[in-house]
């Protein structure tokens, strides 16, 4: 009798416990937010692209104008510049020939590129003036992004955070409700890809155009955060 008394009394009180988690009552709410910033960094990916029906000619000539172009963005910006190497290749470009038993190699092309990163955005222009006429005639890239994003994420986040919380109080008072404790908080963020410019690049290092401010537009860095309250009668 007492073990069946204490199975009984244990069942009891289980399916006291799944009312009260039946009964718990929540409002679920999202607030989105969107920080737009300004970019302050800019990196260009600018080089030398040159063709030989040798290799050894493809890969000298290509050396020599290198070095005249990172000279020349050195004497730009300053001996301490943050100008890295990007990308070197050197590689045979075939020549197809119809009926033939095999193709054949008609010359070589050598690539060398460097990635330039500057906080003024003023000298964007101006790098690509001074790579073009130092021999420079590939420009590969020229991305504007921000020195500090983890500032706009957390804003967005913050803001995100902010709204949804007040959305959770404005329907409690509406439903003559109280907000008794948060259940759970799901956020989630996305990261802006960078600002591209190659087309306005490329143009101007092809047609010699004199320097001139870019505007490298804005970035949106969005944010959305969910919040389950459980809430109760006042």
């Amino acid at each position: 009798m007492k073990l069946l008394f204490s199975v009984c009394i244990a069942c009891f009180v289980s399916q006291v416990c799944a009312q009260q988690v039946a009964a718990l009552s929540s409002i679920r709410v999202t607030g989105d937010a969107v920080v737009t910033v300004k970019p302050d960094r800019a990196q260009i990916v600018v080089g030398v692209l040159t063709q030989d029906k040798l290799s050894q000619g493809a890969v000298s000539q290509n050396a020599r104008l290198s070095d005249a172009v990172q000279n020349a963005l050195h004497k730009l910006l300053g001996a301490d510049a943050d100008i890295k190497p990007a990308n070197y290749s050197l590689s045979p470009d075939f020549q197809y020939r119809p009926n033939a038993a095999k193709t054949a190699i008609s010359s070589y092309t050598a690539l060398n590129t460097v990635r330039v990163t500057v906080d003024d955005l003023d000298k964007v222009g101006q790098i690509i003036d001074a790579a073009a006429q130092a021999g420079a005639n590939h420009v590969e890239s020229v991305q504007f992004t921000v020195r500090d994003p983890q500032a706009p994420r957390s804003q967005a986040l913050r803001e995100a955070a902010a709204k949804a919380r007040a959305d959770a109080d404005a329907l409690a008072a509406a439903l003559n409700l109280r907000i008794v404790r948060i259940v759970s908080v799901e956020a989630s963020r996305e990261v802006p890809p960078p600002v591209s410019d190659i087309m306005d690049a490329e143009a101007r290092a092809a047609a010699g155009a004199e320097p001139a401010p870019i505007q490298p537009g804005s970035l949106d860095y969005p944010a959305s955060v969910t919040l389950t309250v459980e809430v109760a009668g006042r």
